[in-house]
């Protein structure tokens, strides 16, 4: 399990973490998204102990990172893939890892050949691809069998294959009961994977709530109704709070009321209905809505200030 409390971490003047506190709990795939500047890298390393807070805590299974003898066999982490010495080969890496934590090469050999990287276990890592240093990145991580997993854009050059590989190995080993908190810009993969998540913007929470609840809540009360007696439908159901719009003969778009109460109040007039259906926004339309006032890169400002530029 991940506690975070109270999280701070300042930069001269910059604070890229602000007094952020959340748990991630074994058992379930925890997404962890924002904008890009909203502080997930520094919240990683934070957690794994790679940088210092300003303020707050975090513990990993009960204890600061640091106070774990053998931090292997209880966090794994990807966070940055291609930082492995490009001089050895993925089988050399792993075993110098292992080996640091009294790991057997029987362990290196059953990660080699999970990862897919079997046939260039002898290869120089230079010479990987993007998708083949995700993959030993993964192997990595898994690498001491540890109970907590923090795996940054795990899939990023992964082709649709490895893609579909680590979506159901991250749901695996959360079934096991392991902690996984996966930091992603794949909203159609995080949509799929996750079933909680954690959203920040400009380093504060924006959003620590299961998908479902998070889709829901950004979601409008849009339904779609095909009838033959669309203007008596229209008729009945509009209101103060309901909008009615029609863009084809014999269809409706009714925002305002649930699909239960549409198809009741057409039930009690005896309207014959063909189809009543709740458009609900996708998790990319949530997060894009939830975290509008949290981006600090947008591309119109950038385009403002290229502008000016060329004007000076």
């Amino acid at each position: 399990m991940i506690e975070v409390y109270g999280l701070t971490k300042d930069y001269g003047r910059k604070r890229a973490v602000d007094d952020l506190s959340f748990n991630v709990r074994p058992g379930v795939v925890t997404g962890f998204l924002g904008p890009n500047g909203s502080g997930k890298s520094t919240t990683m390393r934070l957690i794994l102990g790679l940088d210092a807070p300003t303020a707050g805590n975090v513990r990993l299974n009960g204890k600061l990172c640091r106070e774990h003898a053998a931090p292997l066999r209880e966090v794994g982490a990807l966070l940055e893939a291609r930082s492995v010495h490009t001089g050895r080969s993925a089988y050399d890496h792993l075993l110098a890892l292992a080996q640091t934590h009294g790991i057997g090469r029987r362990r290196v050999d059953e990660l080699i050949d999970m990862v897919g990287l079997t046939e260039v276990a002898r290869k120089r890592v230079g010479q990987f691809s993007l998708g083949m240093g995700q993959r030993l990145g993964i192997a990595s991580a898994l690498l001491g069998d540890p109970s907590t997993l923090l795996l940054d854009e795990p899939v990023n050059g992964l082709d649709p294959e490895g893609v579909h590989w680590i979506r159901n190995l991250l749901k695996d080993l959360a079934r096991e009961g392991r902690t996984v908190f996966v930091s992603s810009h794949l909203m159609s993969e995080m949509a799929v994977t996750a079933e909680h998540l954690v959203v920040i913007g400009r380093g504060r929470l924006v959003a620590d709530t299961s998908v479902e609840e998070f889709v829901r809540g950004a979601s409008k009360k849009l339904v779609h109704v095909r009838t033959p007696q669309a203007a008596q439908l229209r008729d009945l159901v509009l209101g103060p709070d309901v909008t009615v719009e029609s863009r084809e003969r014999g269809t409706l778009e009714i925002t305002g009321l649930t699909a239960q109460q549409i198809g009741e109040a057409a039930a009690e007039e005896g309207l014959v209905l063909y189809e009543l259906t709740p458009i609900q926004a996708s998790l990319e339309e949530a997060f894009m809505d939830v975290t509008r006032d949290s981006v600090e890169f947008r591309a119109d400002s950038v385009l403002l200030e290229l502008e000016r530029e060329v004007l000076v």
